[in-house]
């Protein structure tokens, strides 16, 4: 389904992900998943540690529910609020993510829905 694309010619990832991912089948686009707690309707916590892990499980249960896991994730996008989160959200990520991790880009933007501090999509391949 995915196979990682590194080469030497372009700078190594610095953290839980690919350089690259060649992938075959059928795509499920998850769009960006603020941390909000499906049970309460309201932020999972007020920090980046448990925003990201909120996050990803909303990823994570979307991929379910489309037959995936998040080992068929292919790529996903990262925007925080604040860059200086980024050590922090990249540590939880890592938690989630094993082996052949995804392509990743991740920006810092002015402002995410409802003050979330990150948001997360994701792209698989099942």
């Amino acid at each position: 389904m995915k196979k990682e694309i590194a080469t030497q010619n372009a700078p190594a990832a610095i953290g839980p992900y690919s350089q690259g991912i060649e992938a075959v089948g059928t795509t499920v686009y998850v769009s960006g998943q603020i941390p909000i707690d499906p049970k309460t309707g309201e932020f999972a916590g007020p920090d980046i540690v448990s925003q990201t892990k909120q996050s990803l499980t909303n990823v994570k249960n979307i991929l379910a529910e489309a037959g995936c896991t998040l080992d068929d994730v292919v790529k996903t996008t990262v925007l925080l609020a604040d860059i200086r989160d980024f050590a922090a959200m990249n540590e939880v990520y890592a938690a989630f993510f094993s082996g052949v991790c995804p392509a990743r880009a991740c920006f810092q933007v002015a402002a995410l829905p409802k003050g979330a501090l990150v948001e997360i999509e994701a792209f698989a391949v099942k």
